[in-house]
């Protein structure tokens, strides 16, 4: 994706529209829980002060559905963003209001301004003109760095872009190298791994992947639909009964294009869906009624482990196993810590709850690239446009 970035504009002592990908966790106190999309922004604001930009920040957070809600402000996170960039980040008290007008006005050189959340006006998400164009009067440049909505065409992230000359930040210009050269350059052999609860939302990326790589491992829920495919009881697991053809479909097609599909051969099964339930591990052909598989069980992780011996491209998407009890977060865990331990190998983990697992095993800095973008990664692997980066200026 050859996208222009901070680095190929002359930003020197402008003014700076960025959108950050600011929608951090927040507990019942307003204390954030986890900082580091806060912290994956700091890299491109920390270039505009050098440039001697004046800078305003937007982003959402969460889903307010057009109204101001207080629980959903974003000045936890100017706080934050004070703490971390050692200077005074000034918060806005409205988006496109009086207070922003008037503090963006009187912005100096090497100051920054956070708006408040994009999303109290409804809009942002209907991508409004006039709420774009209005945005646009904050900068004489616009510069996107929020990869997790650029699946997304919004006012801050598409419908600036017809004002105002728009360039990706560091954060959007690291996820396309990365996800980029899988998709269109990738080191041989290609591995894929895909978690998830279901292969509905994993169609795209399965069909586009098996165009592609040269083995795709299956784990998660979704697995059992494939079990169910052919002939299998599946007990009380999570399956998608309507999409049995569908896993067959791609049975075929991974041997037509001469793909090694990778499935589960043991499984482990649960209960009830409850941290501390009664668990067995059992051959996949083998799920009792009243059981449901939680977790990939340990010949398959074994065999997974071989598979990805020798491996010099590996994308991972979704959790192998219900990764929230420690119980069954073993499969997830145990292949985190083999792509962490991968040192001739790029390892990608897409987004989410693949991303969330490899940063509770303290892992994401031993890995390649860990994707910022949960849906944004999914559709990019797909093949899809995003708009967000669609609308940036090519180099």
């Amino acid at each position: 994706m050859n996208k222009k970035t901070v680095k190929d504009i002359d930003l020197k002592d402008k003014k700076v529209l960025v959108r950050c990908d600011f929608n951090v966790p927040m507990d019942e106190n307003r204390n954030i829980t986890d900082n580091r999309r806060i912290v994956a922004a700091l890299p491109t604001i920390k270039y505009l002060l050098e440039q001697n930009c004046k800078i305003v920040l937007c982003s959402h957070l969460g889903r307010p559905k057009g109204e101001f809600k207080p629980e959903f402000s974003l000045a936890p996170v100017a706080k934050e963003l004070s703490k971390q960039l050692k200077t005074d980040v000034v918060m806005a008290k409205d988006v496109i209001g009086e207070d922003a007008t008037k503090k963006a006005n009187k912005l100096k050189n090497g100051e920054i301004l956070l708006l408040e959340n994009l999303r109290f006006h409804r809009e942002e998400t209907d991508n409004d003109p006039e709420f774009a164009k209005k945005l646009a009067e904050f900068g004489e440049v616009f510069v996107n760095d929020a990869f997790g909505t650029a699946h997304r065409a919004h006012a801050s992230t598409e419908g600036v872009t017809k004002y105002l000359p728009a360039v990706s930040g560091f954060l959007i210009e690291k996820e396309l190298t990365f996800l980029g050269n899988a998709l269109e350059n990738p080191k041989r052999p290609y591995v894929a791994i895909l978690g998830g609860a279901k292969v509905s939302d994993k169609i795209g990326v399965i069909d586009s992947l098996l165009e592609k790589v040269d083995t795709l491992m299956i784990g998660g829920a979704m697995a059992y639909t494939f079990f169910k495919a052919q002939g299998y009881s599946v007990g009380d697991s999570l399956c998608e009964e309507d999409k049995c053809d569908l896993a067959l479909e791609l049975m075929a097609k991974a041997k037509e294009k001469g793909v090694k599909m990778v499935l589960p051969i043991d499984t482990k099964i649960g209960k009830e869906y409850k941290p501390d339930t009664e668990s067995k591990t059992v051959a996949w052909t083998d799920i009792p009624d009243g059981w449901q598989g939680f977790d990939i069980g340990e010949k398959t992780i074994e065999m997974f482990r071989k598979e990805l011996n020798g491996a010099k491209t590996i994308v991972w998407n979704g959790p192998l196993g219900l990764f929230e009890f420690d119980q069954f977060a073993v499969g997830t865990d145990a292949i985190a810590h083999k792509l962490a331990n991968l040192n001739d190998a790029i390892t990608i983990v897409g987004g989410g709850d693949s991303a969330a697992a490899v940063e509770k095993a303290g892992l994401a800095d031993k890995i390649s690239h860990v994707s910022t973008g949960g849906g944004a990664s999914l559709e990019f692997l797909e093949g899809k446009k995003l708009p967000g980066i669609e609308a940036l200026l090519d180099k």
